[in-house]
């Protein structure tokens, strides 16, 4: 029997807690949560508003520092970012001076790298994205889904080992952002990342993950870790069969 991969992330009886504005009480978002993420490993995180879904992927990045237990990168604890972290917020945060090609490059100009090398690498990276022919473009003639493919090549620049997604197709219309979702799943399935997303919808987390947890109502604890035994390569399609149907039940009925 093969030994379980060493974790690429974990979270040791983390609690976090902000403090109150002008002298109000402070506000626990998230207690003693526990998990690990396995290399290759692409985890969803669900649950109700307001859980701490948002502040849990921000200590996973390093933006954050818990406020109790602790966050480990590779078994070692983790008190700051790493480029060898990703993130892609819920907004692009794309400079609307700059093309495509120029957004994505930027991570590569501002660490020094040739720009030979940073606009060959940022070019293979919108060809994966399925933005080709969109490198001279500025933002303001992208849509939003096409403003998300830019964050994510650029997220993906540094070749990061680990992928964190806050609600990144949260603002987009529902066909945009099913869309989306499965050009995720391509993306993932040709590059294989570690990877862990925070989404308020469920058939997204199940279409998307290996394994879905779900937050309890503030302040935020692992209420459900579920494994999605759905076969890969996945399709929109699956979203209809009784297996899907079943565990995307299971969510609900652990959110409600």
């Amino acid at each position: 029997m093969s030994a379980e991969p060493a974790p690429v992330l974990a979270a040791e009886r983390v609690s976090f807690t902000y403090p109150g504005p002008n002298g109000r009480a402070p506000v626990q978002a998230l207690e003693r949560i526990s998990f690990s993420v396995a290399p290759q490993e692409f985890v969803a995180v669900v649950g109700p508003s307001g859980c701490g879904k948002s502040t849990l992927l921000r200590l996973l990045a390093g933006l954050l520092r818990p406020t109790e237990g602790r966050i480990t990168f590779e078994g070692e604890p983790l008190t700051g970012p790493r480029r060898r972290i990703g993130f892609v917020f819920q907004k692009a945060n794309l400079m609307p001076w700059r093309t495509v090609l120029a957004n994505v490059r930027l991570p590569l100009e501002l660490q020094g790298a040739a720009p030979a090398e940073a606009e060959a690498r940022a070019a293979a990276l919108i060809e994966l994205v399925g933005l080709g022919g969109f490198e001279q473009a500025l933002p303001r003639r992208l849509s939003g889904g096409m403003e998300q493919r830019v964050a994510i090549a650029r997220a993906l620049i540094h070749n990061p080992d680990v992928l964190l997604l806050d609600e990144p197709f949260g603002a987009l219309d529902a066909l945009t952002r099913e869309h989306m979702g499965a050009e995720l799943l391509r993306i993932w399935e040709a590059r294989k990342k570690t990877v862990v997303l925070v989404t308020h919808s469920i058939p997204e987390a199940l279409l998307l993950a290996d394994r879905v947890l779900v937050l309890s109502p503030r302040p935020g604890q692992v209420r459900l870790a579920l494994p999605v035994p759905l076969p890969r390569p996945r399709t929109l399609d699956l979203e209809y069969s009784a297996d899907f149907g079943a565990l995307a039940r299971r969510l609900r009925s652990e959110i409600e």
